[in-house]
């Protein structure tokens, strides 16, 4: 079993940065595939970055290539995911996600993952 607990979401302006973190208690996150997904009102979840389960790759949606950056620190057990130049449209709940075994062509399915944090929100005010 693998807990997860997001934090760092709030409110910013456009153009502005916010960094949300992803903390695994009780476990290591090593040799999962982590995720980010997002969650807006009335939305199906949209991918948003992840690491492969070696941790030596990552992916990220279109929406977010080039703006996000998705990093992780081994030794807290923590995954992060840097957000510049915010958009009003990149407001959401933002949710962590692991799975073990997830291969590289499911790390954009939310199916593939069978842990996940309860979220945090980001809001990118206009």
């Amino acid at each position: 079993q693998v807990q997860l607990v997001e934090s760092g979401g709030g409110l910013v302006q456009t153009g502005g940065s916010l960094r949300v973190s992803c903390a695994a208690s009780d476990r290591t996150l090593s040799g999962y595939a982590v995720a980010w997904f997002r969650q807006a009102p009335g939305k199906e979840h949209e991918f948003v970055a992840a690491f492969s389960r070696t941790g030596g790759y990552t992916y990220y949606g279109d929406s977010v290539k080039g703006r996000f950056t998705i990093s992780r620190d081994n030794g807290k057990n923590t995954v992060y995911l840097q957000m510049n130049s915010l958009k009003p449209e990149d407001s959401a709940v933002y949710y962590c996600a692991a799975g073990s075994g997830v291969i590289t062509s499911s790390l954009r399915n939310r199916g593939a993952y069978g842990f996940w944090g309860p979220g945090t929100q980001v809001t990118v005010s206009s």
